[in-house]
């Protein structure tokens, strides 16, 4: 490999400030069900997100993107899967992490502990503590990263989200469904 050195001008292009970084309210299907509404912050990549507007504060995501994802109390993602491995490590706040086709299996995680699901396996979080809390999420692979993925919702999280106006077009972002 060869050895570079940047610039600091160059290395601030790759640097992502929380306090810059604009968030989506609505960056999935399942945020206007009242249990799942969060705001979504891509930092590294687009990841998986289906807000097509919602662009990354650091564009070079090269096999694994990181979203921060930020939630008052009771509420979280809902059930959903992916093609990749996906990582939740709440930074601040207690959540619960759940999986399974209804979402009956689930771990309670503190700040800086770490879950890894692999790919195929339907998972969800919510915020379990009293006060707002962010949790990071990071997802791998080439794939999900350079052409923003896409995520496998559960049949009732899509037919509920359809209830509310809202749906994944073909390319997979979000548009309102009449």
């Amino acid at each position: 490999m060869k050895i570079t050195e940047p610039t600091v001008d160059e290395m601030l292009a790759r640097t992502a400030r929380f306090s810059e970084v604009k968030p989506s309210k609505q960056a999935f299907v399942d945020t206007r069900i009242p249990e799942y509404q969060r705001d979504i912050y891509n930092i590294i990549g687009r990841g998986v997100t289906e807000d097509a507007s919602l662009a990354p504060a650091i564009t070079d995501a090269r096999y694994f993107g990181i979203t921060y994802v930020g939630a008052e109390p009771g509420k979280g993602a809902a059930l959903h899967s992916h093609e990749t491995i996906e990582v939740f490590i709440p930074l601040t706040g207690r959540w619960a992490a759940y999986w399974g086709e209804t979402g009956d299996k689930e771990i309670e995680l503190d700040p800086f502990d770490c879950i890894s699901f692999p790919p195929g396996v339907y998972r969800g979080f919510r915020n379990i503590g009293s006060e707002h809390a962010v949790l990071m999420a990071i997802i791998g692979s080439k794939e999900a990263t350079q052409d923003g993925g896409r995520v496998d919702w559960a049949p009732s999280i899509l037919e509920e989200s359809h209830r509310t106006g809202l749906r994944v077009n073909a390319e997979g972002d979000l548009e309102e469904s009449g």
